[in-house]
């Protein structure tokens, strides 16, 4: 039997129950501690998020099929140069990253055989191939997140998941490395950063880094005739904050990065 409280989906046993028990205080702290190595040692940040990343997407498709990774097929949309592939073909999956800019995808110097170049916004993978299809902090810097995420749901096999886990423009990190200016509007805090810095941030407000918050994911999530909303929870967020998600305009600002969970339909 299942029931809403909220935005989130409790059920017995519920798909998050797996992942809850890791979502501790100090994982909150030990992620927001590596986060100030996001741009000046982006192997300390990047490894941390990937080993989290494979926890993340291992405990919710396990919540939701009862399987482990092993053996199953996952895309990375927006994998950047491909952090995340070590950590997740340790896990048993065959993963494959898709990242739309050249540049972007050899910045690491990494070199993963299965990355696909292509848009989020028009997959390069055939629809139901895929077993699970996740995007981290990648939906803030598309002008059409959502039609990303339908595509994401587009290449999933039925009884699949899809995993969008974004972060909030509102939030504490919603202007990266702009913020907190950001609070004043993405155009002024992109400006003060050129001025304070000597030239463009990289996530550059209107371009590469776009207003976007709880209500649209979870509008968007609700409405799509082709998924079935599992869960929303804050990413980075012990457990005993989730409630958060529940408060229209508290989970604008306080939670930072919102994950929504869709099984294919």
């Amino acid at each position: 039997m299942k029931k809403w409280l909220g935005f989130i989906l409790v059920s017995k046993p519920s798909i998050t129950s797996v992942f809850a028990r890791r979502a501790t205080l100090p994982r909150s702290f030990a992620l927001l501690s590596d986060f100030k190595y996001e741009q000046t040692d982006p192997d300390i940040f990047y490894g941390a998020l990937a080993r989290d990343s494979v926890e993340l997407v291992g405990d919710l498709y396990l919540g939701a099929t009862g399987n482990g990774l092993k053996d199953t097929l996952v895309l990375d949309v927006g994998g950047g140069p491909g952090y995340f592939a070590d950590a997740f073909t340790e896990s048993g999956a065959r993963y494959v990253p898709v990242e739309p800019d050249p540049s972007e995808m050899h910045a690491a110097g990494l070199s993963v055989g299965s990355s696909i170049r292509g848009s989020g916004l028009a997959l390069p993978i055939r629809s139901d191939s895929v077993d699970v299809c996740f995007s981290s902090n990648v939906a803030e810097h598309v002008a059409q997140p959502w039609e990303m995420a339908e595509e994401m749901l587009r290449v999933t096999r039925p009884g699949g998941i899809v995993i969008v886990s974004y972060t909030l423009w509102w939030g504490p990190f919603g202007g990266h490395e702009t913020g907190p200016w950001h609070y004043l509007g993405g155009e002024y805090a992109a400006k003060r950063y050129l001025r304070t810095h000597g030239h463009e941030p990289k996530n550059r407000f209107g371009k590469s880094l776009f207003n976007v918050g709880a209500k649209d994911g979870l509008k968007w999530a609700r409405s799509t005739p082709n998924g079935e909303l599992l869960a929303a929870f804050p990413r980075y967020h012990p457990r005993w904050a989730w409630w958060m998600v529940r408060i229209p305009a508290l989970r604008e600002l306080l939670v930072s990065n919102l994950v929504l969970v869709l099984r294919k339909s």
